[in-house]
């Protein structure tokens, strides 16, 4: 089992994927490498998902397409197409709580599980690495008999910052 790594985990929303531009290209350069095609309209709801520095529901990426000029912008569809090619290949997560996506932090590694933190009022979501949390929940279901085939662990509630506002810390 990975051990936990305090000293490599994600816990900024802005740690890893403020520079779209960089982020693409770091999915181009993976996908090079696992011979897979970016296409021109998954590029561009990649762009649109880690441009926005938060969580983004499908239907406010089909009306960025639509509005805008290029791959897609004809064929709305593509955009679930391109969501789902991102999503298998570990790109971007899906938010299931929130019905959103957002960019991964690590776009070089495969499709993984990570624990979420998201903010109900600012709407920010934090891909919090724990490869701890994320083994010790598929050893419990083991152990019950059950076989997991994907997990889901979201946390509610508000981020630092917006509890801060709140004096609702600690």
């Amino acid at each position: 089992m990975a051990r936990h790594d305090p000293e490599h985990d994600c816990i900024d929303p802005h740690h890893h994927v403020h520079d779209a531009q960089a982020f693409v290209r770091a999915v181009e350069l993976a996908c090079q490498e696992r011979g897979l095609r970016l296409t021109p309209i998954r590029a561009r709801v990649l762009r649109l998902i880690a441009g926005a520095g938060r969580p983004v529901k499908a239907y406010d990426l089909l009306d960025m397409v639509r509005s805008g000029e290029g791959a897609g912008a004809d064929a709305p569809p593509t955009v679930y197409r391109a969501l789902d090619f991102l999503l298998a290949n570990g790109f971007i997560h899906k938010l299931q709580s929130v019905n959103a996506f957002v960019a991964c932090h690590h776009p070089d590694s495969d499709q993984h599980s990570v624990p979420f933190l998201i903010c109900n009022r600012c709407h920010n979501a934090v891909e919090l690495e724990d490869a701890d949390v994320v083994a010790s929940l598929d050893e419990r279901a083991r152990a019950l008999g059950f076989v997991p085939q994907a997990q889901t662990l979201e946390v509610h509630g508000l981020c630092a910052q917006c509890a801060q506002l709140d004096g609702e810390t600690g």
